[in-house]
């Protein structure tokens, strides 16, 4: 787990990590959130009613990885999300290995507040996930 302070952000600091996604998440995902859609649960609807071989990850598990890129590495331990905006381009599949990365765009000292670009790309280095992530950084290192 990284340890940024406010003081020790800098515009252009970047940070990543690579996850797997599993069936096991999707099935947890499901269980957590009761979404049923068919497009997430039925590999043959997924592929008759949106042309895809398998079923599609859920947009939010996929989504969720950004709590790990604020909470573990940037900043870490002393993050606070304060607001996420994402899109999809591509979807994500069971057995996907994903790239998350955040790059600090902008500092506000006076909320001690980060705003954070964010993207995700699988394996084929296509992106899923691109967006924006609002971060406070509590503390301020001493």
């Amino acid at each position: 787990m990284n340890h940024y302070t406010f003081p020790e952000l800098k515009e252009g600091l970047t940070e990543s990590f690579d996850v797997t996604v599993t069936a096991g998440m999707m099935e947890q995902f499901l269980a957590l959130t009761g979404d049923t859609n068919p497009m997430h649960t039925d590999a043959a609807y997924a592929k008759a009613h949106g042309g895809y071989n398998d079923r599609i990850v859920y947009g939010m598990l996929t989504a969720s990885f950004l709590s790990t890129l604020g909470g573990v590495y940037l900043p870490g331990e002393h993050c606070l999300i304060h607001s996420v905006e994402t899109t999809f381009p591509k979807p994500v599949f069971a057995g996907d290995t994903l790239t998350v990365s955040g790059t600090v765009k902008r500092l506000d000292e006076r909320f001690s507040q980060a705003e954070l670009a964010v993207k995700i790309v699988n394996q084929k280095g296509e992106k899923v996930l691109r967006g924006k992530m609002m971060v406070g950084v509590l503390g301020n290192g001493e």
